[in-house]
């Protein structure tokens, strides 16, 4: 498929252009210069268009959202949502040197650093769930480092809803996405979160994809898809990745999602486990209270728009764990952790209900013709 024209640096007072950052799919990155105050900033353009003031205020609604989650540590920071004179929405956030796309691949990152961008991003990602929003794109190039060399997730945008139908438009990097998002099953869940935050730590340590193919090649997409379909672990192949930490990755990278880590924080805290028996500094787990998701969301209230980005409740994608297969549905069965299922209800959908109790989003006050325009938006720099 021949390669888009980029697009052209929108006009914008008080920001003077400096020159461009990337190109992907639905959106352009570039370079600004603010004038007051005085500071370097990414500016992302998208392609969409919009035409009237529902449009306006269902990008208000996103942009309100993500400056809350900005306030958190590990999340890149927005400083302003906007639409320019031609009709192109952008948003204006800081401006970080580098991903850690080029790092991995050029060298071999420490295990100890590579637990601590662990566990910052598992934060950052239960953070939004605690707010009624799925990223739905982890992956390494979406893990920025700041001009402190601290890791922060972008992108938050890709949860706004794409086009209700347009399969097509899935927002889905295979290296990193759950079986049943290549299955298009679900667009995602708290459970192919884990998953990609899982795939993502595998990916910083070996140096390569969980599923890439046994000569470290990527294969074309079919061949991918289904080795994630089969979901079968291979260990990191480093000798200084300690048996606990390929256990904590293989549980976030099980085929069936009720068998992963409950939650991004589950996560989080088995990579704290392994420090703590390397003898290594804990990296704190900074996880916001529900008080701060339930503010973060009412702040929004009078023009968030219900969209299918929002509210990583259960999932769609039947997640029965193959643990409970055979044992009668009206019991109760020990899993491997010594967890217990009972009836049919899995200890994701257990946990999913938890990170959405108290944080009601899906309130719809700008209408559907809003979300019609909403579906349009979506904040995201290539693969």
């Amino acid at each position: 498929m021949a390669r888009r024209q980029a697009l052209s640096p929108p006009v914008l007072a008080g920001y003077t252009y400096v020159r461009p950052l990337g190109s992907g799919g639905f959106s352009d990155v570039f370079l600004f210069q603010q004038e007051m105050p005085r500071r370097l900033v990414a500016v992302k353009v998208l392609l969409s268009r919009i035409e009237d003031q529902a449009g306006v205020r269902a990008l208000a609604a996103e942009a309100d959202i993500m400056a809350s989650l900005s306030a958190h540590p590990a999340i890149l920071t927005v400083y302003q949502a906007s639409v320019s004179s031609d009709g192109r929405p952008f948003i204006v956030t800081e401006y970080c040197p580098a991903s850690l796309t080029n790092r991995y691949r050029n060298e071999k990152v420490s295990v100890r650093e590579v637990l601590s961008i662990g566990i910052r991003i598992s934060a950052a990602v239960e953070a939004a769930h605690r707010a009624g929003m799925l990223h739905r794109d982890i992956k390494p190039s979406n893990i920025l480092v700041t001009s402190f060399g601290q890791p922060v997730l972008s992108d938050f945008g890709v949860a706004t809803a794409l086009a209700e139908g347009e399969d097509d438009s899935i927002a889905m990097s295979p290296p990193w996405s759950a079986p049943e998002v290549v299955e298009r099953k679900t667009s995602g869940t708290v459970a192919t979160e884990v998953w990609s935050l899982a795939a993502t730590i595998y990916t910083l340590l070996a140096q390569r994809a969980p599923f890439d193919g046994p000569d470290g090649r990527r294969g074309d997409e079919a061949q991918m898809r289904a080795r994630i379909v089969k979901a079968r672990y291979t260990p990191t192949g480093r000798d200084d990745v300690p048996e606990s930490l390929e256990n904590a990755l293989a549980d976030g990278l099980k085929r069936m999602p009720a068998d992963r880590h409950p939650s991004a924080l589950a996560l989080g805290q088995a990579l704290q486990s392994v420090e703590q028996e390397l003898g290594l500094p804990v990296t704190p787990l900074d996880v916001p209270t529900d008080e701060w998701a339930q503010a973060t969301v009412s702040a929004a209230d009078d023009q968030v728009v219900a969209t299918p980005g929002r509210t990583p409740v259960r999932s769609t994608v039947p997640i029965e764990s193959r643990r409970v297969r055979g044992a009668d549905r009206g019991g109760t069965q020990t899993g491997a952790r010594g967890g217990t299922h009972t009836g049919t209800r899995t200890r994701h959908e257990a946990e999913a209900t938890r990170v959405g109790r108290g944080i009601a989003i899906a309130a719809v006050v700008a209408g559907a013709s809003a979300l019609g325009v909403l579906a349009t938006i979506v904040f995201m720099v290539g693969r």
